[in-house]
């Protein structure tokens, strides 16, 4: 048997956070949801995540310092992290910062998909 993917969404738009968990749900994916990015790495370690969609503005904190943390964290330094944001010049920014990869908001589900399994192909 297949052991589920678990993504951890990371967003302050509790909306977008739940409108990506059902999104994701649908595709087989678990995901969990936290508008608190502190949190981020403590939930990564806890519920064994394996990938972090981090959005890069998030309320008080900036994504790419989530990133920068969980990258310098050495339980947890390999999770896949990949970074939304709806800035069009923010990739460049979350790739320096250890991001896996960037996509731009507003995303297809299709192509969110695809960068995710694309990563996780890399993982293996």
């Amino acid at each position: 048997m297949e052991k589920t993917t678990k993504i951890l969404v990371v967003d302050d738009d509790s909306g977008i956070g739940e409108m990506l968990k059902t999104l994701l749900e649908f595709y087989g994916y678990e995901v969990i949801v936290t508008e608190k990015p502190l949190l981020a790495e403590e939930l990564i370690q806890q519920e064994k995540i394996d990938l972090v969609l981090l959005d890069m503005l998030i309320s008080g904190v900036d994504g790419t310092d989530v990133c920068a943390g969980i990258r310098q964290n050495p339980e947890i330094g390999k999770t896949p992290v990949l970074m939304m944001s709806a800035l069009h010049d923010a990739g460049p920014k979350c790739k320096a910062a250890g991001a896996n990869d960037f996509i731009a908001k507003p995303f297809e589900v299709e192509d969110l998909t695809e960068k995710i399994e694309i990563i996780l192909a890399a993982q293996e």
